[in-house]
C-alpha cells in the first residue's frame, strides 16, 4: 500500500505540505508527443514558507485569500481573517479565517489544522482553541505544543490554557476593531458572524463580557442595533406596567406576518430571531439583563403582549346580554340539527 504513488502523495501532502525544508517527490512531468514524461526538474510538493511564517505587513489581502483557497478549494471566500503572531510568554503563529456559513446545518468543526514547527499534528484542536472557535478555519503553529498531543496533556498544560485565552482575546479584539472602524461592513457580515458570536457568549463568560459591546440585534425591517441602542429605541413604548422592558421577536416573519403587522401598527418594534442558537441566546439575555423579557410576537393577542395597566373587569347587565344575544342570533345562518350557544 505504501509503495503506491497516490498513497505516498496523500501522506506527503498531509504531513509535509508546509515543512520548513523543500520536499521533492520524484521529477516534474511534462507532455511530449501526447505522453507524460519526466523532466530533470525536482517535483517539490511543499510550501516551505507559508503565509503564517511571514509578517502581516509583507502580505496582501490576495495572499490570505489564495492561502484559504489552497486549504479549502471548494469553499466560498472567507469573511475576514486574523493573523496570529506572539512570542511571549509562549510561541504561536497562524491565520484563522471566519468562513461564510450558507445555512445553520453546514456547521463543521475540525477545520483548523495544528502544526508544530510547520509539521502537521492534528485537526482536532478542542482544548487548544476555545470550543466556539473550532467553527473557524485556518492554521495554528506552536512549538510549545508537542507532536504527541493527548487529552490529559491539553487539560493540564499551562501554555495550552494561555494559548486558548490569547486566541479568544485576539478574536474579540478583531471583531471589536471591525465594528468600530467600519460598522456597515460589520453589519453586512452579521448574519454569518452571529452564530460564532452567540456560541461564544453562551459557552464562555469572558467572551460574553467583550462581545456584548458589538453584538447586534436585527429587526424585521433589516435595521441593526447594539443592545444599548435598541434599549433606547423601545424603552418608552415597550415597557410594561411592572417596569419590564419587553422585546418582541419573530422566529418566522412569513408565517407570523399578521402578528408582526399588528405589533408594528401599535408602534412596537419586532426583532428577527430565526437563528439556530437564538432560543438559547434569548434565555442568556434574560438572565444577564435585569427587568428584561423576550416575548414571541404570536404568543398572545397584541394587547396582552405588553400590559400597560391592570384591566378592570366589566360585567354586562341581563338586558345587555339579551340584546347582544338577539343580535348574534339574527346573523347566525339556519343549519339543520345545529344549536349555537352564545356566551360573553
Amino acid at each position: 500500500e505504501f509503495l503506491e504513488e497516490s498513497r505516498i502523495s496523500t501522506l506527503l501532502n498531509k504531513y509535509c505540505r508546509f515543512l520548513a525544508i523543500p520536499v521533492a517527490f520524484g521529477k516534474k512531468k511534462d507532455w511530449k508527443d501526447g505522453k507524460q514524461v519526466e523532466t530533470d526538474e525536482d517535483n517539490v510538493i511543499n510550501d516551505s514558507e507559508p503565509i503564517w511564517t511571514k509578517k502581516p505587513m509583507e502580505l496582501k489581502d490576495e495572499d490570505y485569500k489564495k492561502f484559504y483557497r489552497d486549504l479549502y478549494p471548494m469553499s466560498d471566500e472567507p469573511l475576514f481573517w486574523i493573523h496570529l503572531n506572539v512570542d511571549y510568554p509562549f510561541n504561536l503563529t497562524g491565520v484563522l479565517y471566519f468562513p461564510k456559513i450558507k445555512s445553520n446545518i453546514e456547521l463543521q468543526k475540525n477545520k483548523i489544522q495544528l502544526y508544530c514547527n510547520q509539521v502537521y499534528v492534528t485537526d482536532s484542536v478542542e482544548g487548544i482553541v476555545p470550543d466556539f472557535l473550532t467553527l473557524l478555519h485556518g492554521v495554528i503553529d506552536s512549538p510549545d505544543i508537542p507532536l504527541n498531543v493527548s487529552r490529559s496533556y491539553l487539560q493540564s498544560d499551562s501554555n495550552v490554557k494561555k494559548i486558548s485565552t490569547y486566541i479568544t482575546k485576539k478574536v474579540s479584539d478583531r471583531l471589536q476593531g471591525i465594528f468600530k472602524n467600519d460598522r456597515k461592513d460589520f453589519e453586512s457580515k452579521w448574519d454569518d458572524l452571529k452564530i460564532f458570536i452567540h456560541y461564544g457568549m453562551l459557552t464562555q463568560e469572558d467572551f460574553y463580557d467583550k462581545a456584548n459591546k458589538f453584538t447586534l440585534f436585527k429587526d424585521t425591517d433589516g435595521n441593526y442595533y447594539t443592545y444599548e441602542e435598541y434599549k433606547t429605541l423601545i424603552k418608552d413604548n415597550q415597557t410594561d406596567k411592572d417596569g419590564n422592558l419587553i422585546h418582541l421577536y419573530t422566529t418566522d416573519p412569513v408565517a407570523q406576518y399578521t402578528y408582526i403587522n399588528a405589533a408594528t401598527e401599535k408602534g412596537y418594534n419586532v426583532l428577527l430571531m430565526d437563528g439556530q442558537l437564538d432560543c438559547h441566546f434569548i434565555g442568556l439575555l434574560e438572565q444577564q439583563i435585569e427587568k428584561s423579557q423576550f416575548v414571541r410576537v404570536d404568543s398572545d393577542v397584541i394587547d396582552n403582549l405588553i400590559r400597560k395597566e391592570n384591566k378592570k373587569e366589566v360585567l354586562l347587565t341581563t338586558d345587555q346580554r339579551n340584546m347582544l344575544t338577539g343580535i348574534f342570533n339574527s346573523q347566525i345562518p339556519s343549519v339543520d340539527n345545529a344549536q349555537f350557544i352564545i356566551t360573553f
